[in-house]
């Protein structure tokens, strides 16, 4: 919250800097303008904030038979975090493991996994993908984070309109009126002044966005081992996330925060801790497996500091307050996702995206699967195997 302050002061000191340095009279005009343009973008991401978010990262909306294992794991989430409703379930279609959550409030939110995700993971570590993703939806943070995605993209829209507008009046020749009591030398230092913090205010208001981010991400791995009492699985599911170096083509600056990991990373490029929207996940999985104890709040916290190698408070004091015993529980048995071979695994993502992307998938009696995309036009297929001719459903 004192991070999301910063954020407002900076709001509110660029609306009144750039009002005063137009005409000093203009100076709260200029809060009021820039207050109002953060009050007008929520309720614009209110109305259809997740619908954007879902939208521009190409995710699209799947049933129980595309993924049931999928399915079964966010309904025991669910369960677990005692939301009042079933997440609605997207796929984005793309071979880097990831994943997000959406919605306002947790009865209208969703959860966006990747293709090369499911792919990927194990139960226990979807299982802990998921608990994260749910913990997010537990804890309000999509909420608390798209509020200050909206204050860092006003802070961003107002500086570039501010700028734009200066560079357009330099251009042209104009000049700006001196009138108003503020007038001559003293005005052209307070333009020089909002020209500065225009120029300032979007890097500052990026960075205490990232560090809201980051504070959150701690919080929902430890709500997430809360959930799953396995902290193994979330660790090892960064682990894997990790090993990954694919961008996610359809992510952002300002959606990058929302994923449990970035994904804008590219192999040999390092971020500083300050640009990063996310903690280490090295530091992430090391205070992961130091849970030892149990599964409870004060367990994470304890884990946590031990890493740190200093007493630094990241839990709520609310959290800490939490004295249940919740005992940590051993590897689920009988997934065989490690078994399969190379070929099998890149057969099966591609036969995932294909079932995202709404393909018929059709058994020949000979034993040849035909895949038959939804643009195909006529009613039968033919298996070019064995030549029997196969009714295809029209979507």
């Amino acid at each position: 919250m004192i991070i999301f302050f910063f954020m407002a002061a900076l709001l509110v000191g660029l609306g009144y800097l750039i009002g005063y340095a137009i005409r000093p009279d203009y100076a709260i005009a200029g809060v009021v303008i820039a207050v109002l343009i953060w009050i007008v973008l929520n309720l614009i991401s209110a109305a259809s904030g997740s619908k954007i978010m879902l939208s521009v990262s190409n995710a699209k909306e799947v049933s129980r038979d595309v993924h049931p294992q999928l399915f079964n794991v966010v309904e025991e989430m669910k369960l677990a975090g005692q939301l009042p409703a079933m997440p609605k379930i997207y796929i984005i279609n793309t071979p880097a493991p990831n994943a997000f959550a959406t919605g306002r409030t947790p009865e209208n939110c969703a959860i966006a996994v990747t293709a090369g995700l499911l792919e990927q993971l194990n139960r226990d570590e979807l299982q802990g993908v998921i608990a994260h993703e749910t913990a997010h939806i537990f804890n309000r943070d999509i909420r608390f984070m798209t509020y200050a995605g909206i204050m860092l993209g006003t802070i961003v829209m107002i500086s570039e309109i501010f700028l734009r507008g200066m560079f357009w009046s330099t251009a042209v020749g104009g000049r700006r009126s001196s009138s108003g009591s503020g007038g001559g030398q003293g005005q052209l230092i307070i333009m020089i002044i909002a020209i500065a913090f225009a120029v300032l205010a979007p890097i500052f208001a990026q960075l205490f966005y990232f560090a809201i981010s980051r504070k959150r991400e701690y919080l929902a791995d430890a709500t997430a081992v809360r959930f799953t009492r396995y902290p193994e699985g979330l660790a090892s599911a960064l682990e894997k996330i990790a090993g990954n170096h694919q961008d996610i083509p359809s992510a952002n600056k300002i959606t990058a925060p929302m994923y449990i990991a970035n994904p804008l990373k590219k192999k040999g490029k390092k971020m500083s801790n300050l640009s990063s929207t996310h903690p280490p996940i090295s530091e992430r999985i090391r205070i992961l497996r130091n849970i030892s104890g149990g599964a409870n709040y004060t367990d994470y916290q304890q884990a946590f500091s031990e890493v740190k190698g200093k007493k630094s408070i990241i839990i709520p004091k609310s959290g800490l307050a939490e004295t249940d015993d919740i005992p940590l529980r051993s590897a689920f048995v009988g997934d065989d996702q490690g078994t399969r071979s190379f070929k099998q695994s890149k057969r099966d993502l591609s036969n995932l995206m294909m079932k995202v992307d709404n393909y018929e998938f059709i058994n020949c009696s000979c034993g040849l699967k035909l895949k038959i995309p939804p643009d195909y036009s006529y009613n039968t297929a033919t298996c070019p195997k064995c030549g029997m001719k196969h009714n295809v459903k029209k979507s």
